[in-house]
């Protein structure tokens, strides 16, 4: 027994010393130079740094575990990577994406029935059928679950969050994918719908982890598959339709709230006040084309117990300026939503071809990860390698240290190999030392302008 605790103390203060001897991996971006995820090693000392300007990490206050960071399969990038690629091409590519190896994406979204980034508009039920016997998901047989196949063959612990652009359209008052409000005659049947989606992944061996019930709710007018759907709307959706139909059926997939802008906290925060729907529910999610990531703070301020999901954020030709992307990714939307509690961060499309598409009436300047030519070339965006200096230090089930944002904008982690990975964006004009000090341990880095670094140790 005694040797037992002694081995629990040496394990303990390793832990909380932030592994205080050896070396610090490093991976280092200069956007501007093109000088990406280059990788290097420092010392680590097993003493605090003894310098003015200092990020210090405190080991013992810990907050949520993160499931990782990543993008959507979309048909249309599940099409550009059936199509575009030939299967060594496409394996090379899935495993430079999917695994530490290369940018470690861990978590994906796919879209229940057609977004607007489809061929057109399609559901899993085209004709009104309340007993639902013409649903199918021919759609995703054809590229989506062939390629989402292959990518949980190189990485078999992926992520799987679903949502729907829209019901079938005779579920709608618009009559249509496009527009309207779901029929109120038609709560129950679209809570089989979702139901039967979930069961036909899983008939394919493909467990779906998350559903959001309607993505972007408050944007009804698009020209591609939407809904409006107020908070009050979806309160009811969940408390007497999804909610109680999922857990009569045992179903573990969990409901995710809202899917959308950071400029609406409340409509998350007013359906979680009904403890009747918020005993269904296992958190909320968030885009930020409008509003601030300090949003997410607010709904965990609110209600600490739910977590917090970033569901969807897309780079494009309105921001084409690489070097600041990269930027952006990390210091103000990895570690923003991280610092605010979000478990994950996905953006928009995996990949999409030379012309930004295909594309179903949506965004036409959208960007992937990734482009994927129609002649097979592939080239990387800047989400790419803001992804990377996530993927490449921070493991699945991670749990976030609190740390001081007063220089850098980062966001730290202990894995759960007890490891230690600190994510930074340096906005400074000149170069500067900077030193962070995690428990005892500590080294110092200098910082080159607009650098962003992954650290791990």
């Amino acid at each position: 027994m005694k040797i037992r605790a002694l081995f629990f103390l040496m394990a303990f203060a390793i832990v909380t010393n932030c592994n205080s001897a050896g070396k610090v991996t490093v991976w280092s971006s200069l956007p501007d130079t093109k000088a990406l995820l280059v990788k290097k090693a420092i010392k680590l000392n097993s003493k605090p740094a003894q310098i003015n300007k200092k990020v210090e990490i405190f080991p013992d206050q810990t907050c949520q575990s993160v499931e990782g960071v990543g993008a959507a399969l979309t048909h249309s990038s599940a099409y550009v990577f059936h199509h575009n690629l030939t299967a060594q091409r496409r394996d090379s590519l899935f495993k430079v994406l999917f695994t530490p190896a290369g940018i470690g994406i861990n978590y994906t979204r796919l879209c229940i029935g057609a977004s607007d980034f489809a061929f057109n508009l399609f559901s899993y039920s085209e004709t009104e059928d309340f007993s639902l016997s013409n649903f199918n998901i021919q759609e995703d047989e054809k590229d989506v679950i062939p390629m989402l196949k292959e990518i949980l063959f190189i990485n078999p612990n992926l992520q799987i969050l679903a949502s729907p652009w829209s019901p079938p359209g005779w579920m709608k008052t618009s009559g249509s994918m496009v527009g309207g409000k779901l029929r109120p005659d038609c709560y129950d049947v679209y809570a089989e719908y979702l139901i039967k989606y979930i069961e036909a992944y899983r008939q394919h061996g493909i467990t779906i982890h998350a559903l959001t019930v309607q993505n972007e709710p408050e944007y009804g007018t698009a020209a591609y598959p939407c809904m409006d759907m107020t908070a009050k709307e979806q309160q009811i959706f969940i408390r007497y339709f999804l909610g109680p139909k999922m857990q009569k059926k045992g179903i573990k997939t969990k409901i995710i709230l809202f899917d959308h802008n950071c400029d609406n906290p409340d409509y998350p925060i007013s359906i979680l006040n009904d403890p009747d729907t918020k005993k269904f529910v296992d958190g909320s999610g968030f885009h930020l084309y409008k509003g601030e990531i300090s949003a997410l703070c607010k709904v965990h301020e609110a209600h600490p117990d739910k977590n917090i999901y970033f569901t969807e954020q897309s780079g494009g030709g309105w921001a084409p300026d690489f070097d600041q992307n990269v930027r952006w990714y990390v210091g103000e939307l990895f570690a923003g939503a991280m610092n605010c509690w979000s478990k994950n961060v996905l953006l928009w499309n995996l990949a999409l071809d030379e012309n930004d598409g295909p594309k179903n009436f949506g965004c036409q300047n959208c960007w992937g990860v990734v482009r994927v030519t129609s002649d097979g070339r592939i080239e990387k965006n800047a989400e790419f390698y803001a992804i990377g200096h996530y993927g490449k230090v921070v493991q699945p089930g991670a749990v976030r240290l609190v740390s001081n944002q007063d220089i850098l904008k980062g966001v730290a982690f202990r894995n759960p190999d007890n490891s230690f990975a600190y994510l930074a964006v340096y906005y400074g004009t000149t170069p500067q030392t900077i030193g962070i000090q995690c428990g005892n341990s500590s080294f110092v880095y200098t910082f080159k302008p607009g650098e962003v670094v992954s650290f791990l140790w």
